[in-house]
């Protein structure tokens, strides 16, 4: 990855201390949340370790922690932490609004908690509900948000914290849009899915906003697959449902899912 800032080798020095320490003490080690630029860092850094891993709290979450394991850990991180729910740094905090308040955003929830002085970096996911919010959050700001957040803006809120395995994924709306492209170049397809020129999908691509299955793609020509993740950072994130045949004009016929 090009660009290393100081912020990432700070980031990198830290997973650093982590990796030593699980290899020290043979036992599990766990970073803060990472957005998907710091764990493409952190992947990129240690593509040839089996030690590590990333856990969110349930499959696709983009804001992950990084995990190294020791070797007698075989299985799946996500099973092991269901089945050994004391060992694993992440909780879910439910969040319940009242009856009759309106749906609450993203923004509305991130806000209200870093108002009450949480740093990013403690909170994962947050998948909002008509009726609230289901947040990922670690376990040493728990006890803190169960007791001190009881208001997201305005609205008053009502807080659970249970098991991180008890998540419920939400079930995420998406558009479906459907294209002809000259060829599955990233560019490409992404400028059919974000509603963009080709020229302003290479230059997301260029700024290191763009990230393909969560790792980051610095490459505008890189070639697609039917099935593939896309997330620009800041203008959201699609899926590449499915590629068809040949219009007679030799295009190619893809299918999108932008997520709403």
């Amino acid at each position: 990855m090009s660009d290393i800032t100081r912020e990432d080798s700070l980031l990198l020095a830290r997973i650093d201390d982590l990796h030593r320490m699980c290899e020290q003490q043979y036992s599990i080690t766990c970073s803060d949340f990472l957005d998907l630029r710091q764990r493409s860092l952190v992947e990129s850094e240690y593509r040839y370790d089996e030690s590590l891993r990333f856990y969110g709290g349930f499959d696709d979450a983009e804001r992950c922690i990084a995990v190294f394991v020791p070797d007698y850990i075989e299985e799946d991180i996500a099973r092991y932490f269901e089945e050994n729910e004391d060992k694993c740094p992440v909780a879910l905090m439910k969040v319940n609004t009242a009856r009759g308040n309106g749906k609450l955003t993203h923004r509305d929830y991130l806000g209200s908690m870093t108002g009450l002085g949480i740093r990013r970096e403690k909170t994962g996911d947050i998948l909002v509900r008509e009726d609230g919010a289901d947040i990922f959050i670690l376990k040493d700001v728990a006890d803190f948000l169960r007791y001190n957040y009881d208001k997201a803006g305005r609205t008053p809120i009502n807080v659970e914290i249970v098991p991180a395995g008890e998540a419920v994924t939400v079930k995420q709306e998406f558009k479906v849009i459907t294209d002809t492209v000259a060829s599955l170049r990233l560019d490409s397809v992404l400028s059919s899915a974000f509603g963009i020129s080709r020229a302003k999908a290479q230059e997301a691509v260029r700024r290191g906003i763009v990230f393909v299955n969560s790792s980051l793609c610095e490459k505008p020509d890189c070639q697609v697959r039917e099935g593939d993740r896309f997330v620009i950072r800041g203008k959201g994130k699609a899926r590449l449902a499915e590629t068809g045949g040949k219009s007679r004009k030799d295009r190619i016929y893809i299918k999108v899912e932008k997520y709403i």
